[in-house]
């Protein structure tokens, strides 16, 4: 069976200035979908001071690269801080939130969990 392409905004084989894809938007939390497939998915977010996402769970691994500023990541119990050049793997079904220290950018990449 033949797995779908990635459908999103990226262009193939051209390079791009990850934090340069998604601007700030005030008051708001800005995503662009950069390619999204049955595997799962790449993102680009800005969130605005004050912005965050509040706690969830995903059925996907999820990659947080950041791009611009830092964020307080809570994953399940654990806190921690994540820098620019850094990044931090939130394991699936695993609740988790995103706290922001200011404007922040990062790239989300998430991969579907496997089934055995």
């Amino acid at each position: 069976m033949a797995k779908a392409p990635c459908t999103g905004t990226l262009s193939a084989a051209e390079p791009a200035a990850l934090a340069d894809l998604v601007s700030y938007g005030n008051g708001s939390v800005v995503s662009r979908t950069l390619c999204k497939s049955q595997a799962g998915s790449l993102t680009l977010f800005a969130f605005d001071a004050g912005q965050g996402l509040s706690r969830h769970s995903a059925p996907f691994d999820a990659f947080v690269q950041v791009l611009d500023g830092w964020a307080e990541l809570v994953i399940g119990e654990k806190v921690m801080r994540a820098y620019e050049g850094q990044i931090v793997r939130m394991p699936a079904n695993v609740p988790h939130e995103i706290r922001p220290g200011g404007r922040f950018k990062m790239l989300l990449t998430m991969f579907q969990a496997s089934s055995g």
